[in-house]
């Protein structure tokens, strides 16, 4: 009676398919999971660091270019780069606000040049496009470095988290390229082309180099590719975060058409942003790209042609305006949650770069208020907004 009872309850196991036969085969599964974790752990070792070459050729180019910025924020006019830089900043009339005459008390292009009331000497309009397009070449470049320099911990090189940043960085290189070309007529007529020469060298040797990583990147296959549990009302086609989305649209939607603007028709007046006419004035766009038809253009279209420095740094700047504003967009529209949950921590790689670069943007541009004020021109507004978008990414990157 014993025997029967057991085959009884062995049966009835064996039909329920749980029980004796799972415990049975569990060894099994903890022997091959065990392989499995440690699998993944020692691949992850191996591709969590960005590659030393790829480092090392980053912090080569973009950081001489990322020097240039800084000195253009920083200390307008100041030669660092010898007869080749003196020769770029004279094309761009950058020296004008650089003055070491008085000693320590010189401005020397820092911020102490910038003054609380515009006038047609001081040009402070003039002075705001070059810092401010010192600092969105600085972010733009700082974009490269910081998350190469300081890598999360939860973004992997080898599992493709990189690949996003390596292509945006690719096509705004390229974009840079191809100004300094469009250019390099009146830079040579100028005798200042050997700094764009350089740039130029110095964006293609780097660009090569990512481009090459990056497709490595998605043609190995070897790399562990784990499917993980998805966020609540999630799937893995979805935005990571449509907040940030949504702040990057109404922030950076608006920079964008103006920059395109001053980019593509430098001196077109727009209807809709409120004191455009002030703002085109006051950064001298007037005076270097007069619309044809009107005033500006019987008054300084004859001169126009000897401005061509002053159109130079306002498209420069309006350039990486652009370039930070794709970037926006391609990091939260492009990247989605995946199966394998790696959105987050993809847009990560950029938000907690963007945070750092946009506060610096918002300095600029706080330390101009008075001057613009004071030309009828209230950046306030714009400055609330970029706040408005650099506190939400800082929000979402760091929770």
């Amino acid at each position: 009676m014993v025997v029967r009872k057991r085959n009884k309850n062995a049966d009835s196991t064996t039909k329920e398919g749980s029980g004796k036969v799972s415990l049975k085969s569990s060894p099994e599964k903890d022997k091959q999971k065990k392989k499995l974790d440690e699998l993944v752990k020692s691949r992850k070792v191996d591709n969590h660091l960005v590659p030393m070459f790829l480092l090392a050729a980053v912090m080569v180019c973009s950081g001489v270019l990322w020097t240039l910025a800084f000195r253009d924020v920083f200390a307008t006019g100041r030669i660092v780069a010898g007869k080749m830089d003196e020769a770029m900043l004279h094309f761009t009339r950058s020296t004008a606000w650089f003055d070491d005459s008085k000693g320590w008390k010189s401005s020397q292009g820092g911020f102490s040049a910038v003054k609380g009331k515009t006038t047609d000497e001081n040009n402070m309009g003039g002075l705001f496009i070059r810092k401010l397009g010192g600092a969105a070449a600085l972010a733009f470049h700082s974009q490269k470095l910081i998350p190469l320099i300081f890598q999360p911990a939860t973004a992997h090189f080898g599992l493709g988290h990189y690949n996003m940043l390596l292509f945006t960085s690719v096509v705004g290189n390229l974009a840079i390229i191809v100004f300094h070309l469009s250019y390099m007529d009146e830079l040579k007529a100028g005798g200042a082309d050997l700094l764009p020469l350089f740039t130029i060298i110095a964006l293609i040797v780097e660009s090569i180099i990512m481009v090459c990583y990056a497709l490595t990147n998605i043609l190995d296959r070897s790399s562990p590719f784990l499917p993980r549990k998805l966020p609540p009302n999630k799937t893995a086609s979805s935005i990571v975060s449509k907040i940030v989305l949504r702040t990057v649209v109404i922030v950076s939607g608006p920079i964008t058409i103006i920059c395109g603007r001053d980019l593509f028709f430098p001196g077109q007046e727009f209807g809709f942003p409120p004191r455009d006419d002030i703002y085109l004035e006051w950064t001298g766009a007037f005076i270097h790209s007069p619309p044809s038809g009107t005033e500006e253009a019987e008054t300084y279209g004859l001169e126009a042609a000897l401005q061509i420095g002053d159109k130079f740094a306002h498209q420069l700047m309006a350039l990486y305006m652009l370039i930070l504003c794709f970037q926006k967009f391609a990091c939260n529209f492009l990247i989605r949650v995946g199966i394998d949950c790696s959105g987050e921590s993809k847009c990560k790689i950029f938000w907690r770069s963007q945070i750092i670069t946009d506060a610096l943007i918002m300095f600029v541009i706080r330390i101009f208020t008075e001057s613009a004020l004071s030309a009828s021109l209230d950046l306030r507004w714009h400055l609330m907004s970029f706040g408005y978008q650099t506190f939400i990414l800082g929000l979402f990157a760091f929770s």
